[in-house]
């Protein structure tokens, strides 16, 4: 959309003739010229809902969407001024937006619309009691419950997501630590232990001196010698009672997978 110059202020019976012009025939210089006189009016009402300058820029071009749609749909006989016509229209659309297409995590549309609410209700009563008001103030005077209110506050901080990369906190030596630095990593122990849970509950078909060579071999990391030593008795007694344990307890878990889990 190419934008003119307009250096002199349109009349209201300019304002109403470029309408026609742009209704009738799609003139795309009365839209032009009709653009430029309001962008002012866009852009301040843009700017009341503006997150920040990024958010900014996307309001205006939306809120040009309602100014060319408020062009389309207002009725030059109807003898209301365009502005007040043109304003809800535009705040319409850009409220719409900020609802549907702005949140980075997806929220109940009722949380969405309560949202404004409570903000114009903290606004006003704080200047009619002079202080913060209570949520159950907020509540009462919006007509809904505390839970309600709560919910909208907390889900109000999912406005925006937060970057796994962005700095929550300083360690004590001054460097930053990210939200990555504290997400949790896939403990692969976990499966370790439940294998050993399994064969400690397949256990019960092992005499006492198998278990403790399983135990002494596999659990305290002795070699098959120092187990051996350790019991009194030779390597070869140690490998074939290992043997035999592993032989049996194999059997049992494929057997009796259910009784050993």
């Amino acid at each position: 959309m190419s934008i003119r110059p307009n250096p002199t202020p349109l009349t209201n019976e300019e304002i109403l003739g470029y309408i026609r012009r742009f209704q009738e025939n799609n003139d795309p210089e009365a839209q032009d010229i009709l653009v430029n006189h309001y962008r002012d009016l866009v852009e301040t009402l843009a700017y009341k809902f503006a997150r920040g300058s990024e958010t900014y820029e996307d309001l205006i071009q939306v809120g040009m969407i309602g100014l060319l749609a408020s062009f389309r749909r207002y009725d030059v006989s109807y003898g209301r001024s365009f502005e007040g016509f043109a304003v809800p229209t535009i705040v319409g659309e850009i409220k719409r937006h900020i609802r549907d297409k702005t949140w980075s995590v997806h929220v109940p549309r009722r949380i969405k619309e309560l949202g404004p609410r409570i903000k114009n209700a903290v606004e006003e009563l704080t200047t009619q009691l002079q202080r913060s008001p209570k949520v159950e103030e907020i509540a009462e005077y919006l007509e809904v419950t505390t839970e309600e209110v709560l919910e909208t506050m907390e889900m109000g901080r999912s406005y925006h997501a937060v970057s796994v990369d962005s700095p929550i906190e300083a360690n004590q030596d001054g460097s930053q630590v990210t939200l990555l630095d504290l997400v949790g990593a896939e403990d692969k122990g976990y499966d370790q232990i439940d294998r050993k849970l399994l064969l400690e509950k397949a256990f019960h078909v092992l005499t006492e001196r198998e278990i403790e060579i399983l135990r002494l071999t596999f659990f305290d990391n002795l070699s098959q010698k120092q187990a051996g030593e350790r019991l009194g008795i030779s390597q070869m007694h140690v490998s074939r009672l290992q043997r035999r344990a592993l032989k049996k307890l194999r059997q049992a878990l494929r057997s009796e997978p259910s009784e050993c889990i």
